[in-house]
């Protein structure tokens, strides 16, 4: 397994790590506890040291799970959690990044984790409440009193990132980025990111699962025991399922119409087996290692060659050129700055 540097402190990490989330919350399905650990530890055997969760999955119980995985190899891995929400009766109700919750959080995380420091510590969303610089001078306090490695921001704008940066060095920003959601490279962030020396970790880059399918996912009473099967077929559309509402803004509306028109295989047909190589040659683009940067026309041509094929049979994307180094997790990506 390749590795990759985060930031500028040295945080090293697996080129594919494996954000935790799906594995007790988020998609409308949850494995078994025995299950979920089952496959971290795979990950670990497989090379994957970079793994992600957060107290508002589960909420709570997302943590304990990865934290009771993960414990035995503690000394292989790096964690990362994250802090942001208000938590009242199980249920997210707002934005509480106050200094005083941020460290009520790392206290309560470092519990259920079962570990001594969290190696990357996210404000999972920016709370417009509270300064930024507050913000970051608490996890600062929390570097300090050896509590937490890294400073992490997920989704904030620029101008955002660069006041937390001044306070506080930013090792890795998560925001979604993807073949279908490039904002990124238009708003500021990517730019921000390798003028301070950022890296990105991106999640969702394979859209939540459309971008992995060879004929439009799985239908209800499909055997699922393929966790490749992600993306929901025609039945499935009536399930509450985050990515429905993905794929209807105008760019994805295809491949929603896709779902309800296309017949659905089961998992075990060799018909459906493609989506783990359209989801290798999805990203194997925006791995490959270059020096210029990856563009909306080549990601749109790109595109318009998944929709036209059906996501089978696309040319893969080595060729893309990179501003720098890229390595995809399971549920993010991790851009590391230019060396």
């Amino acid at each position: 397994m390749k590795k990759r540097v985060l930031g500028k402190n040295g945080l090293e990490v697996s080129a594919l790590g494996f954000g935790c989330m799906g594995l007790n919350f988020g998609y409308g399905y949850a494995l078994s506890k025995d299950d979920s650990i089952k496959l971290v530890r795979d990950a670990v055997e497989r090379g994957v040291t970079f793994f992600d969760t957060a107290e508002i999955y589960g909420p709570f119980t997302n943590e304990e799970i990865v934290g009771e995985a993960l414990r035995p190899v503690r000394d292989q891995v790096v964690i990362a959690t994250k802090f942001g929400f208000r938590i009242e009766n199980g249920k997210s109700n707002g934005f509480d990044s106050r200094p005083e919750n941020i460290r009520a959080v790392a206290d309560a995380s470092l519990k259920r984790l079962g570990i001594e420091v969290i190696d990357l510590f996210y404000q999972h969303r920016v709370d417009p409440e509270v300064p930024i610089e507050d913000v970051a001078g608490a996890v600062k306090d929390l570097i300090a009193a050896g509590k937490v490695r890294h400073f992490g921001l997920s989704e904030p704008g620029a101008q955002t990132v660069r006041r937390a940066h001044a306070v506080q060095p930013v090792t890795a920003l998560q925001n979604e980025y993807s073949l279908w959601t490039r904002g990124p490279e238009t708003n500021g962030i990517l730019q921000a990111c390798e003028e301070l020396g950022i890296a990105l970790v991106a999640y969702s880059p394979l859209g939540k699962g459309f971008l992995t399918e060879a004929d439009g996912g799985q239908k209800a009473g499909d055997d699922c025991s393929d966790r490749a099967c992600v993306a929901p077929g025609a039945e499935a559309l009536d399930r509450p399922d985050p990515r429905h509402d993905q794929a209807a803004s105008p760019g994805r509306k295809s491949w929603r119409r896709r779902c309800r028109a296309e017949p659905c295989r089961p998992c075990g047909d060799p018909a459906r087996r493609g989506g783990d190589r359209n989801r290798r040659r999805a990203l194997s683009g925006t791995i490959a290692e270059g020096h210029g940067p990856l563009t909306r026309q080549s990601c749109g041509r790109r595109l318009a060659a998944i929709r036209r094929s059906g996501f089978a049979d696309v040319t893969p994307l080595t060729g893309v050129p990179m501003r720098s180094r890229m390595a995809w997790m399971n549920c993010s990506m991790s851009r590391p700055p230019p060396s």
